[in-house]
């Protein structure tokens, strides 16, 4: 198993890339590939002791300054670009890079390509939610959508949740704006309709609706949405999170007294904030790319790379590409389908 890593991606690249990748190496038995430019990641490998990773020389980097939809056409030499490259020519088996969301997905797009049939690749981030966590599909990549991508959605979430996230048969919901069926507009209603023939059709197990408010509450385990919806949902729940820490420090130093309680409840409060920590999450799948790609948080240091490279690593194990493309023609409308034939 080979994971490829763009070394130059993110705000703390390459030393904290460098750092995980070496701790990936040693603990998860993978093979790494850095691409980046050479002579700063071989300085970071010499600091950390570490001779045996290989690393393949890309002169440019791709900024957040730069156009996401034109940004590995125009670097070509980018270390986002040949990473991509060599994951499409079968140099490696999955690919990493915390560098820009947007040129990511559009170089994952018109480079390693879509899996044949599907309409549009999703961004699914599993978010802290229950004993298995949440997915959220799509949370960005998709501003507007159809009702057959949807669908497709549902598809992918159901794989990815009962073969990465351990749900046996996950439950699938649309996010809506109340949980009635009649709720939402056009595009909510077409959804609905399709989910809902694929649930008593016994391919996925849908749910129905869930609001907002039951996204965290263990209603489903995958929520479908439109990419506009799906991103207002993730910031506004990092905003949240966030507020939420901040208030609880608040408190608990706002006295003796409080700072015995806090101290009482140390551990759990560790417990609590880890798991929220972007660190151990690691990164976001794109899911329909015919081939693993995993996006880390811009911000990732050593161990956020790390637990993004052991997603790509168990997602390239998975075979979740392989079901996708074995139930393609459950997930298209049957007119587009026969009008392709």
């Amino acid at each position: 198993m080979k994971i490829i890593v763009d070394a130059m991606g993110g705000d703390n690249a390459p030393q904290e890339i460098v750092k995980g990748a070496i701790r990936a190496k040693r603990e998860l038995g993978v093979e790494i590939e850095l691409v980046g430019r050479r002579e700063e990641v071989e300085v970071c490998l010499r600091a950390e002791g570490c001779a045996d990773i290989p690393v393949v020389d890309a002169r440019e980097v791709i900024t957040m300054e730069d156009d996401p939809s034109k940004a590995t056409r125009r670097k070509k030499d980018s270390s986002m670009t040949v990473a991509l490259n060599r994951l499409r020519d079968g140099e490696g088996d999955a690919m990493v890079s915390a560098g820009s969301t947007g040129a990511l997905l559009t170089g994952a797009t018109l480079i390693v390509k879509r899996i044949r049939g599907i309409r549009r690749a999703a961004l699914a981030p599993v978010l802290p939610a229950g004993e298995h966590g949440v997915m959220l599909i799509d949370c960005g990549a998709n501003v507007e959508c159809t009702a057959e991508y949807l669908l497709q959605f549902a598809y992918m979430g159901s794989f990815y949740a009962k073969k990465l996230m351990g749900c046996e048969n996950p439950r699938v919901a649309l996010l809506n704006v109340g949980t009635e069926d009649t709720k939402g507009g056009q595009l909510q209603h077409e959804a609905f309709a399709l989910l809902k023939q694929a649930g008593d059709e016994g391919r996925i197990r849908f749910v129905g609706n869930v609001e907002g408010t039951g996204v965290f509450s263990g209603a489903a385990d995958v929520v479908v949405t439109d990419g506009f919806t799906g991103n207002v949902l993730l910031k506004g729940t990092e905003g949240t999170i966030k507020y939420i820490m901040q208030a609880l420090k608040g408190v608990f130093y706002a006295g003796t007294v409080n700072k015995l309680a806090a101290l009482a409840l140390k551990k759990d409060l560790a417990a609590m904030k880890k798991s929220m920590d972007v660190n151990e999450v690691g990164g976001t799948a794109l899911v329909g790319i015919s081939k693993p790609v995993i996006k880390a948080h811009g911000s990732s240091r050593a161990a956020a790379v790390f637990a993004a490279i052991r997603q790509a690593k168990t997602f390239a194990e998975s075979g979740i590409v392989e079901d996708i493309g074995a139930n393609i023609e459950y997930m298209r409308l049957k007119s587009e389908s026969n009008a392709e034939a």
